[in-house]
């Protein structure tokens, strides 16, 4: 345990949520990997147990507590080896939930947030577009106003839970003329007429349902409209900074798993007469491997801490995200690597993993989009501020 970071309470948090993982989630990991589907039955044991309601008010059912129950849980998660499951479940929890919980009002708080957080309900954020990638302020999805209603028009993609969820927080453009400065945030019901979603093939996350949803005249109440009406590219802006954090977290418990099985693999597997794990050019390639995701972790803990105290690390999340992604694939290859011919079979856990992990330099913002982000506040000095 570090005690810099983890106190005994967190502890027992995490022994307790890695027995209910291995008891409740591991046994159907491989059938919902190869259906694509996460049975709804667990999304209501996840809220049975408190874990949905981790860092969100007592006042809707949560517990309120610090950050670092929220990294516990997202470590744990990538220990059972699902990177879809996992992101089905912090989407819900960190994208969907925290749009809800920041800008939505005690009306919508209690039709959405409250059900969310029991696992009633479960929530996808809709801002990536087909043709806009990791370019929000282009988005071409508007948003209409016509008496008492909003009319949405446009489509998104790459949405997780965006096949099966029962609500979307979707971005869109209501003054399409001020560019960036005029998107807002709104909550639409599933079921809402106009509303149609396909569900996309990927290489890796196959647990999770990652969808393309199409919005045909879509008529959204004046009331579920989140925060105000332009304010939308700040909101989103501000919470970017948690979801690349919980990238950089996903990727440094990912990489750390890999290596605990490799280091495993290698006490067991014999050649020339002696386990492999005495043989100096592996033994170094393990040290090169743990030492980077010991200064990833060290790193990721850090910013926890400050944005767990309210402080604004847009620009350290930004570097998490960028180097720990990169450094997960990097010694997840190299475990794969350690493990032979072996690491290439699909009953050995790192083909798995190898795949799951290619997507972290890409979701939640690509590596590229990040350098340029990065070297804007580096080089040119630029500031990003919280929404006001």
């Amino acid at each position: 345990m570090n005690s810099m970071y983890f106190t005994e309470e967190h502890e027992l948090f995490r022994q307790s949520l890695r027995e209910f993982l291995k008891k409740e989630v591991t046994p159907h990991i491989d059938k919902w990997e190869k259906t694509g589907t996460i049975e709804r039955f667990i999304w209501k044991k996840f809220g049975e147990m408190g874990y949905f309601g981790i860092a969100y008010p007592e006042k809707y059912g949560g517990m309120d507590l610090d950050l670092f129950y929220t990294v516990i849980l997202l470590e744990e998660l990538q220990r059972i080896n699902s990177g879809g499951f996992a992101a089905a479940i912090w989407a819900h929890i960190y994208l969907a939930m925290t749009h809800v919980n920041k800008e939505g009002d005690h009306r919508i708080k209690e039709e959405y947030l409250r059900p969310s957080i029991s696992g009633d309900k479960i929530g996808c954020l809709g801002i990536t577009e087909p043709f806009g990638g990791s370019d929000v302020a282009g988005m071409r999805t508007t948003a209409v106003k016509e008496g008492d209603h909003y009319i949405v028009n446009g489509s998104k993609t790459f949405i997780t839970n965006g096949v099966y969820s029962d609500y979307l927080v979707i971005a869109a453009k209501t003054a399409p003329e001020l560019g960036n400065k005029g998107i807002s945030i709104f909550i639409i019901d599933r079921e809402t007429e106009g509303i149609s979603s396909t569900k996309l093939e990927k290489l890796g996350w196959r647990a999770s349902d990652t969808g393309e949803i199409a919005f045909d005249n879509v008529k959204v109440p004046a009331d579920n409209l989140m925060g105000e009406e332009n304010k939308g590219f700040s909101y989103i802006m501000q919470h970017f900074a948690l979801e690349r954090l919980i990238m950089g977290v996903n990727a440094h418990a990912r990489a750390e798993f890999a290596l605990e099985y490799a280091i495993k693999y290698m006490s067991e597997r014999e050649a020339f007469g002696k386990t492999i794990d005495k043989f100096q050019a592996l033994r170094h390639t393990v040290a090169d491997i743990a030492s980077e995701i010991e200064m990833c972790k060290e790193f990721n803990y850090s910013i926890t801490k400050r944005l767990d105290q309210g402080q604004y690390v847009v620009k350290e999340a930004s570097m998490s995200k960028l180097l720990s992604t990169k450094i997960a694939d990097e010694a997840i290859y190299k475990c794969l690597q350690l493990l032979g011919g072996y690491g290439y079979m699909e009953e050995y856990p790192l083909a798995r993993m190898f795949r799951d992990s290619r997507l972290g330099p890409i979701g939640g913002g690509t590596s590229e989009i990040l350098r340029e982000i990065i070297s804007k506040m580096v080089i040119d000095k630029k500031e990003y501020k919280p929404a006001t």
